[in-house]
């Protein structure tokens, strides 16, 4: 029954599987999916995908467009701290000479401190400095500067005839008076620049010409001054040249004139052409070629020559100064290897002494007569500095004579560390000589200058020079010249 049934299934299996469809019959359609609707965009996340640190800085905000009214700018005042520490030593062949040799009388042979050397060191001449500027408001900018060293008066001149009666050599030296030398503020707008305090004397466009040296200036024959000022001025840009013009009211030298000085000034200076200076040891820079013309007037009214004045009598002293700073080999911003520059400065004028430092040509009022023989012989004490006005023997008043040229060449060697510089000066008055038999009346001054940058702030120099001055009356030797001889070191640390 078994093996029956078997033969049943397969014979069915076969006769399915071997049967051909009906072509009658239509065919059975495949049944068609329709299409997807499309995916609709998805949302970013609200959380910001995580990247990795990055050494790069964020890019910058997209610039606001500007708005119709002005933002007032605040900010702090800017100081800029300056100056240096200085060590001088020097060796002259004549006595009573401090750091400053200025145009201070030379002992003359045949006398003591004429005969004899001294030696000096000192760090008095250090400096500091402080630059003041404040934030531009409407196009105008305030700056203002300090400026102080330790060359200040002391009493007495340390020498063993004065130390007794002033400050002894330990005291002048190692307790130097703090001084100003530079107190000023400077406002510079659109139209003009002001400058109140006490700055660079506007006579001789100080100090655009100053020479370099490493001597303290202002030397021999050289105008140098700081005083007290108000000062308008203009500087017109015309692409090639810079010109300046300025005008200042300045300090009278003698307040009892109660009229102060009058100064007037222009100067040229080139945008293009340009050399490497230095002005004094410690300033060095890239100026454009300058020639300036300055012009002062100035009023004295001074006690008539008498133990008990009751008037005053009126003179006038005048000045002009004629400079040059003109670069021989230029220099430029990268460079000044093989840089050449030369100073030049002319001056003439009456009653202009106190423009240079100590000058006063050795010259005295007369002494008054003493018709009673008084023990205590009447004195006339003047109401103005020596050297300015002077009576001579007949009582007439008259403002000293001057006129000195200097000229000075920087070179600068090749590597950019090292220097060389020499300066020439003549002074001669043209009536010191009525005034006086101690008066001098032409002086010369020479000297050679090499400088060595040992690093960029730390600079050494030396220095040697002569000094001459031809006095009006001979010594008892019969020599009319003083000469002094010096020999000077320098070691400076700039900041």
């Amino acid at each position: 029954m078994i093996r029956k049934a078997l033969v049943l299934a397969l014979l069915s299996y076969g006769s399915s599987a071997l049967a051909q469809p009906d072509p009658a019959a239509p065919p059975t359609p495949t049944p068609v999916e329709p299409p997807a609707p499309p995916t609709p965009p998805t949302e970013p996340p609200a959380t910001p995908t995580y990247m990795p640190p990055s050494d790069e800085p964020p890019p910058p905000p997209p610039p606001t467009a500007p708005t119709s009214t002005p933002t007032m700018v605040k900010g702090k005042t800017e100081l800029t701290f300056y100056g240096f520490i200085e060590l001088l030593g020097m060796y002259d062949t004549t006595q009573n000479l401090n750091e400053q040799m200025q145009n201070s009388g030379i002992a003359r042979p045949g006398t003591y401190a004429g005969n004899h050397g001294a030696t000096q060191l000192s760090a008095r001449h250090s400096r500091l400095g402080l630059k003041i500027a404040q934030p531009v408001t409407n196009s105008i900018k305030a700056t203002g500067q300090f400026e102080m060293d330790f060359l200040g008066n002391q009493p007495g001149n340390p020498s063993s005839a004065t130390a007794a009666a002033g400050a002894s050599e330990g005291q002048f030296y190692q307790n130097a008076p703090f001084r100003f030398r530079h107190v000023f503020a400077k406002l510079e707008t659109p139209y003009l620049d002001i400058v109140a305090g006490q700055w660079w004397s506007l006579f001789g466009w100080q100090s655009s010409f100053h020479p370099n040296s490493v001597e303290i200036q202002g030397l021999p024959g050289q105008v140098y001054k700081r005083t007290a000022q108000l000062r308008l001025a203009k500087t017109i840009k015309t692409g090639a040249v810079d010109i300046d013009l300025a005008i200042a009211a300045q300090r009278p030298p003698q307040r009892d004139s109660a009229t102060p000085d009058g100064v007037a000034a222009i100067k040229f200076t080139s945008t293009s052409f340009k050399g490497w200076h230095t002005k004094g040891a410690n300033d060095s820079g890239l100026d454009g070629a300058s020639l300036g013309a300055s012009v002062i007037g100035r009023r004295f009214a001074v006690d008539e020559l008498s133990a008990a004045p009751s008037k005053q009598v009126v003179v006038h002293g005048y000045g002009l100064s004629l400079d040059a700073m003109i670069p021989i080999i230029p220099a430029t911003k990268a460079s000044h290897d093989n840089a050449l520059t030369l100073t030049a400065s002319f001056v003439t004028g009456a009653g202009i002494a106190d423009q240079y430092d100590g000058l006063n040509f050795g010259v005295a009022n007369p002494s008054l007569p003493n018709p009673s023989m008084a023990a205590t012989p009447p004195a006339y004490f003047p109401n103005i500095d020596a050297g300015l006005a002077m009576y001579a023997s007949d009582s007439t008043l008259h403002a000293i004579q001057l006129t000195t040229y200097m000229a000075g060449l920087q070179y600068y060697l090749p590597g950019g560390k090292a220097w060389l510089a020499l300066n020439y000066a003549h002074l001669k008055s043209g009536n010191a000589a009525n005034f006086g038999s101690k008066a001098w009346t032409e002086g010369q001054f020479l000297d050679a200058n090499v400088f060595v940058d040992i690093t960029p702030t730390w600079r050494v120099g030396l220095e040697v020079m002569q000094n001459k001055q031809t006095f009006a009356v001979a010594a008892s030797n019969g020599t009319t010249d003083g000469t002094n001889n010096r020999v000077e070191g320098m070691v400076m640390l700039l900041f």
